[in-house]
């Protein structure tokens, strides 16, 4: 499918690429990791022929439709909606459309044109391409994706200019995943969007059945679509047979492995240089000497990867003594305008060493509870307390919130510091997150991700907190820093509230979710796998389950039981007859439109086939609007029967 044969790349005087050689099969779901500049993003531009490769050769079949997720948004035209923007997905589609009207119009002008036959039959396989590249579908399909990253239906006929760039990237997003390439190239698809986004995103590449490329900081994303990992690493590529987490414990394996070996080379080589100094001027020894030169030099050097492996550590100081209640909203709501709620009526109870992940889709005001919690934001309305020697250590999603570019480090730790802490003192922090020596003096401006968390995080624990309130730490940092910062919070024996979009963090770090919702807040009292399968019970519940009773009641659960049966049976049959009806539709539309075929395939004369086309079209956009639907009912009634069957166990 993908040959990587060999190559070379270099940017100026950075070798990006070294002798870098790989392959990929058909349909496998690779990811691609390596450290931030590695080379990841310039493979995919090589494989896409958008760069050159300096040496080497890359095959893929001519065939193969291929499509770009890139971390940028292209130009596009300005007066498209979103719903066309992203409806437009496969290029070929405007070339066959507009070669489809030429013939129409020429064969509805002159009827009497020696080769219509043969133009007759250049326009059934151009009909023929436009259907099977799915052109009747991507209306459908466009609306379906753009509602699962996160837009609202009413926002569809907006122009995309009127759209944050974050938002336009989701919206190319959707358009890429649609178009449904032989070839998928997704270069960190993850980076605008919110965890139930990611979420959909997830559950879409699940079932894609072509070739997936995912360059990705997203563990979550990495261990549960890919099979393969390819690591990019000091210009080299190597291919490991397994996803993520496969990937993590062999490229342990193999760097300990290498290491020993470096660590034998190296003692052996220096033995033979000491055995070489000591005899070179011993002419008994001359023939000896030369063949311990000859076998140094015939030493192959063994090279490391460069470290993966986070070098910065952070060591959280532990959390003052405080009192049970951290903090309490109360009847709690918030408006920029006085008109618009950003959330309304809210009510919050935050406990000792509780850490709460708090998710839902970017606009519903996570960001903005955030701040209410840390008292950045005066409440509308409602009451917040703090609790009984509560202190709270905020860190915001905007860096400049806390410290300028021209800053040092210890400058702005010092600053953050009450006036009587020492310097020394100062350092000592510092080097608890990994600042020592000169690093102390770097500016801000010049710090990478990782250093920037781990100095906000020293100027939080200056004054250390009980309760850290975080706003997307874990934005700009590679998967290595991310672990590192994962692993402190988790050893942290205060109180968190955290958000961001990276879900292997949630996992990792909370132990309650709280859910902005459209109906409003909802807390869950465990982790996140235990929110993804309460809100999976609780979608069941509403729609198909018995309303809950005492449980102490067995009389009364049983006659609920058959009063959920009953009305289970009711739901299935009516989700039956829907299905057997949208069938008989589908196949009426079908029988239509072969009707058309037929005509378009006959000799008759005076056929209107811009009109007959446009029917064409009526009947395949019917055809695919009611195949969704159909998917959507068999979706139900597949619930609806586990249901049923769970019922009947009980």
């Amino acid at each position: 499918m993908i040959d990587f044969k060999n190559v070379y790349k270099s940017y100026g005087v950075q070798d990006l690429l070294v002798d870098a050689s790989f392959r990929i099969n058909k349909n496998e779901h690779v990811g691609i990791v390596g450290p931030n500049g590695a080379g990841k993003s310039t493979i995919f531009a090589i494989i896409t022929g958008e760069a050159h490769a300096d040496r080497g050769d890359v095959v893929i079949p001519g065939n193969m439709r291929m499509a770009y997720l890139r971390q940028n948004l292209r130009d596009f035209d300005k007066n498209l909606s979103l719903l066309d923007y992203t409806s437009d997905a496969i290029p070929e589609l405007k070339k066959i459309s507009d070669d489809i009207h030429s013939l129409e119009k020429e064969l509805a002008l002159n009827s009497a044109i020696p080769d219509k036959q043969q133009k007759l039959q250049r326009l059934g396989v151009l009909q023929s391409s436009f259907e099977a590249l799915g052109a009747y579908r991507l209306r459908n399909e466009a609306e379906k994706a753009l509602s699962g990253l996160g837009f609202s239906e009413n926002t569809f006929s907006m122009p995309l200019t009127s759209f944050s760039g974050g938002w336009q990237m989701r919206a190319n997003l959707a358009r890429i995943l649609i178009s449904n390439p032989d070839i998928l190239l997704l270069d960190e698809p993850s980076n605008y969007l919110d965890i139930p986004a990611v979420e959909w995103l997830y559950r879409f590449l699940r079932s894609y059945e072509g070739t997936l490329l995912l360059i990705s900081h997203d563990r979550y994303l990495l261990k549960t679509l890919t099979g393969i990992t390819i690591e990019v690493n000091s210009g080299k590529t190597t291919r490991y047979p397994g996803d993520y987490d496969y990937y993590a414990r062999e490229r342990t394996n193999r760097i300990a492995q290498l290491q020993a070996a470096k660590e034998n080379q190296d003692k052996k080589k220096e033995q033979l240089q000491r055995s070489i100094e000591r005899f070179r001027a011993k002419s008994s020894k001359a023939s000896q000497v030369q063949s311990w030169i000859k076998t140094v030099e015939k030493m192959e050097e063994i090279n490391l990867p460069d470290k993966l492996n986070y070098s910065g550590q952070i060591r959280i100081p532990p959390a003052p003594h405080c009192g049970h209640e951290i903090i309490r909203l109360e009847n709690a709501s918030f408006s920029y305008d006085g008109n618009k709620w950003i959330f309304r009526n809210l009510d919050l109870r935050v406990e000792k060493k509780q850490k709460i992940g708090i998710v839902g889709y970017n606009g519903r005001g996570k960001t903005t509870l955030l701040r209410a919690l840390a008292g950045r934001l005066p409440l509308s309305e409602g009451a917040r307390a703090l609790g009984h020697k509560v202190i709270i250590g905020y860190q915001a999603q905007d860096f400049g919130e806390i410290f300028s570019p021209g800053q040092t480090v210890f400058e702005i730790v010092k600053k953050a510091a009450p006036a009587d802490r020492p310097s020394q003192a100062v350092r000592t922090l510092l080097g608890s997150f990994g600042f020592s020596g000169e690093s102390v003096d770097k500016q801000c401006s010049v710090l990478s991700g990782g250093e920037k968390i781990r100095l906000a995080f020293a100027a939080i624990f200056i004054n250390p907190p009980n309760f850290l309130i975080l706003d997307e730490p874990t934005t700009h940092l590679d998967i290595s820093a991310l672990e590192t910062l994962q692993e402190a919070i988790r050893n942290y024996d205060g109180s968190v509230c955290i958000v961001s979009h990276d879900i292997e963090f949630i996992r990792n770090s909370a132990d309650t979710i709280i859910a902005l919702e459209d109906s409003g807040i909802k807390k869950y009292q465990g982790g996140y796998d235990y929110y993804r399968e309460k809100t999976g019970s609780i979608e069941k519940n509403t729609t198909f389950a018995p309303s809950a009773v005492n449980a102490d009641n067995s009389k009364a659960r049983r006659k609920e039981r058959a009063a959920g049966r009953q009305q289970l049976i009711k739901i299935k049959r009516a989700a039956e007859k829907e299905l057997a009806d949208i069938e008989r539709g589908i196949e009426k539309f079908e029988t239509e439109k072969k009707k058309i075929v037929d005509i378009f395939s006959s000799a008759q004369e005076n056929i209107d086939f811009a009109s007959l086309n446009k029917e064409s079209a009526e009947l395949e956009k019917n055809i695919a609007e009611a195949t969704a639907k159909w998917e959507e009912v068999a979706e139900k009634l597949t619930e609806i029967n586990a249901e049923y069957d769970k019922i009947h166990e009980d």
